[in-house]
């Protein structure tokens, strides 16, 4: 008789203990075990003790906020994070996304485009849980670009010999420009290549993964050896040099 496969697990982490009932709800319905905090430093113990794929994650937290808590949350974990928050302010969002949120929604929200989102990013490799952190297949060859090397199958990245700590996300965004160096990708591309063409949102949370992008990489504008801006269309991938 063969065994079920294990349920997806969230964590959704909100002081709002009413609306974080309702996400859970909708995300109990998608079949995920849902385990809820309400608070900062409960959000870090039940994300050690569920390992969850993904975490619903509020920024406005009582205890540690939901940067702290992120920033934490990746010394640990690669799981997916949706960072919730009920500002508007664009410093909060890039705050957020910069600890290595991969997604964000303001508050009003809808559940329903919130469970949309997060199927998206589930539909997205992950890396192996493996020993050895490598899928099965490792018969994909890497992809090098003057000293930087991306391993497609182990999804790792190194510069000069010595690896770079990417979220998925930015390895994603790295990786759908890398397969076509010689093109330009516009956000909406870049979008569908890493998040689906569902997706529904802000396309310059494409723009803060650059960013951040450049940042691990060394990167600055002015240089912009890997990942380059051209102006009005959206990024191609540099030379290396």
């Amino acid at each position: 008789m063969s065994t079920p496969p294990a349920a997806r697990r969230a964590l959704v982490v909100d002081d709002e203990r009413a609306l974080a009932e309702v996400v859970a709800g909708y995300l109990r319905r998608e079949g995920y075990e849902v385990r809820l905090a309400f608070d900062g430093p409960a959000a870090l113990d039940a994300a050690r003790e569920l390992d969850p794929d993904v975490v619903v994650l509020d920024l406005g937290l009582p205890g540690l906020d939901g940067v702290e808590v992120c920033r934490q949350l990746r010394t640990f974990s690669d799981c997916y994070v949706v960072m919730l928050t009920a500002r508007t302010d664009e410093v909060d969002t890039l705050i957020g996304l910069s600890v290595g949120a991969d997604d964000y929604m303001t508050k009003p929200f809808r559940p329903r485009e919130l469970v949309a989102r997060i199927a998206a990013m589930q539909r997205r490799p992950r890396r192996s849980s493996a020993a050895t952190g490598r899928p099965e297949d490792g018969s994909v060859p890497p992809l090098v670009i003057g000293p930087l090397r991306l391993d497609l199958a182990g999804r790792e990245v190194e510069l000069d010999g010595e690896p770079v700590p990417l979220t998925r996300t930015e390895f994603d965004v790295l990786a759908a420009l890398a397969r076509r160096p010689a093109a330009v990708l516009t956000r909406r591309q870049l979008i569908e290549a890493v998040w689906g063409d569902g997706w529904v949102g802000d396309e310059h949370l494409v723009d803060v993964h650059v960013l951040h992008l450049r940042q691990k990489l060394g990167d600055t504008v002015d240089a912009q050896r890997f990942v380059r801006t051209v102006r009005g269309v959206g990024y191609r991938m540099g030379t290396g040099e």
